[in-house]
């Protein structure tokens, strides 16, 4: 199982993101968990400068974007991102 982390103190970006992750799981038919984290030290641990930022597995793979579903089944693939 995957672990996706969204990067971001809570705002309606970061909320919208967290489900578009859960969207693009349930298509690609990937489980997957996901983890919200608010605290600014710990976002800044994944070097994560804008938010709302996405890593996958502790990579930062997105920072400051919005992405929309299909965008992430992309990020979703093997190898795609490591």
């Amino acid at each position: 199982m995957r672990k996706i982390q969204i990067l971001g103190t809570g705002c309606a970006k970061c909320n919208e993101l967290a489900a578009n992750a859960k969207e693009a799981a349930v298509v690609l038919g990937e489980e997957i968990e996901i983890e919200k984290i608010t605290e600014l030290t710990e976002i800044m641990k994944f070097g994560c400068m804008t938010t709302p930022g996405l890593a996958i597995n502790g990579t930062l793979v997105s920072q400051g974007k919005l992405l929309k579903p299909d965008q992430i089944m992309k990020l979703l693939r093997p190898g795609s991102y490591e």
